[in-house]
């Protein structure tokens, strides 16, 4: 399709689209999965490959250039590098990429990349096996460590590593990070703490804020972080560290990481992006609290002007700004209690993917 782009009530163009293909995972980060058991969604209520891929490409056909496919956690999708074939064919994307806690990639990084995946993003919060287990409820790191070695083997450039920055539980390991991103050519991205639905303890008190990361690095390294690129629509501001950097005796000059500040500094105002859950439900913010089903006009025969027409009336309806109301929010405290997460397991963070 061709014209002009389409645009929500507040101007933004449809660009990005998050796709989870499962909501399974085998971690237990408390950010986004407090409790340790889950009754998983029904294997007949996911969206197969052939459907998940011909709603990726409406999308694309309405102005998505980028996919990212999430979940959970996507590599516990059986034959997942199938449907990154079939959705990478005819080239309907600029990028179709791939965020995963890492411990599959050993034996999955191979067969994504020869499957077409353009990039992957590995979500590590600690490089000390203990706060690794603490946070995530497993004994986790050396599988993540050797998932990255694996990604690098396969031919993967570009990977970013996603870090969510904790007061008081990983704060002093930002300049470990920033070498360790050196040392295997990845991009760091610390993220803000955030108050999304499923993170049942989150407090003000436990984050730590984009200027305080600044000023942590820029006092632990020597050197002021310089403001690197546009940020765009995309969520993470990007820094590069000038020449002097170091850091136990590494140098760090040039290094480039990113900031996700969306808690304490929202970029809504150019937000581009919308998620599709693994089981068909649309959601045109982060922390929305409901959804669309896209899968019941998916099964019930709809043709793709009938789907398409849905979701240009869904993006020309959207003004969702979820981090800004929830900055405005007085004595705000957690967005969701364990026990409305019980009611409506659409709510999790792993069901409706990063």
């Amino acid at each position: 399709m061709s014209g002009l782009p389409i645009l929500d009530q507040r101007a933004r163009p449809m660009g990005s689209l998050r796709l989870s293909v499962t909501d399974r995972c085998n971690l237990r980060c408390g950010y986004c999965m407090p409790g340790e058991n889950y009754t998983w969604m029904p294997a007949k209520d996911l969206l197969s490959f052939e459907e998940l891929t011909r709603v990726a490409g409406l999308f694309a056909e309405l102005g998505v250039t980028k996919l990212r496919l999430t979940g959970g956690e996507p590599l516990l999708r059986k034959n997942v590098d199938t449907l990154v074939q079939m959705l990478t064919a005819g080239d309907r994307f600029q990028e179709v990429a791939m965020t995963s806690n890492g411990l599959g990639l050993v034996d999955m990084a191979a067969p994504l990349k020869s499957a077409g995946l353009d990039r992957l993003t590995v979500s590590l919060d600690s490089l000390q096996r203990e706060r690794v287990a603490q946070m995530s409820g497993r004994d986790s790191l050396d599988k993540v460590l050797a998932g990255i070695a694996a990604a690098a083997d396969a031919g993967f450039a570009g990977t970013k590593l996603d870090v969510v920055a904790m007061a008081g539980f990983n704060d002093d390991e930002l300049a470990d990070f920033l070498v360790f991103g050196l040392e295997r050519a990845l991009e760091v991205r610390f993220i803000e703490y955030m108050d999304v639905l499923g993170a049942v303890d989150w407090s003000a008190e436990k984050v730590i804020s984009r200027r305080a990361m600044m000023a942590r690095i820029a006092e632990t390294v020597g050197v002021v972080p310089e403001p690197f690129g546009e940020q765009g629509s995309a969520p993470a501001a990007r820094y590069q560290l000038p020449s002097g950097a170091v850091y136990r005796g590494v140098d760090l000059s040039g290094l480039v990481f990113g900031i996700i500040a969306s808690t304490t500094e929202p970029f809504c105002a150019a937000c581009d992006r919308s998620r599709v859950t693994a089981d068909g439900r649309w959601y045109g913010c982060l922390y929305a609290r409901d959804g669309v089903d896209l899968r019941a006009p998916l099964r019930a025969g709809a043709s793709d002007d009938e789907l398409r027409a849905r979701l240009t009336g869904l993006w020309t309806a959207r003004a969702d700004h979820g981090a800004e109301e929830r900055l405005a929010k007085e004595g705000r405290t957690a967005a969701a209690s364990r026990a409305e997460l019980a009611r409506d397991h659409h709510l999790e963070m792993h069901k409706r993917g990063g």
